[in-house]
């Protein structure tokens, strides 16, 4: 394995899923401000707009938090990936933003942008493309 061996999907969906446990769990706890705040009431269309909003800021920080401070989420510390930028520098807080949009997108098309990985002759996602990132694996120590 070289310094820059791309994952594969499998190794990819195994550190997707661990990430997204630990998510649901955050925003399960994060939601309990808002639902004191509201009574657990969906109160209006405003509120209730501000409180995805706040959601989905939260997805954002943990993830960009993450990559920025060493390349790698929970999940893929166990699954042994790093992201790091094309040119194999350390992600900055501008090309984190652009990924977990990009991602974002990649999800909304039902998956597509993960999927193409299995087609993509570096292994690498819509998002990793149009973000200038992408992961690499970390040998065992």
């Amino acid at each position: 394995m070289t310094p820059d061996t791309p994952p594969g999907f499998l190794r990819r969906l195994g550190a997707i899923v661990y990430d997204f446990l630990l998510l649901l769990a955050l925003l399960l706890l994060m939601s309990f401000p808002y639902a004191y705040v509201t009574g657990g009431h969906r109160p209006g269309q405003v509120a209730y707009s501000l409180y995805q909003i706040y959601l989905l800021a939260i997805w954002f920080i943990y993830f960009a938090w993450f990559w920025v401070h060493g390349g790698q989420t929970l999940g893929m510390r166990t699954w042994r990936i790093k992201l790091v930028r094309s040119d194999g520098g350390p992600v900055t807080w501008i090309s984190a933003f652009k990924r977990f949009v990009f991602a974002l997108v990649s999800l909304l098309c039902l998956g597509l942008g993960f999927f193409w990985i299995l087609y993509d002759r570096d292994k690498r996602a819509w998002h990793d493309r149009w973000s200038g990132t992408k992961l690499v694996r970390v040998p065992k120590n």
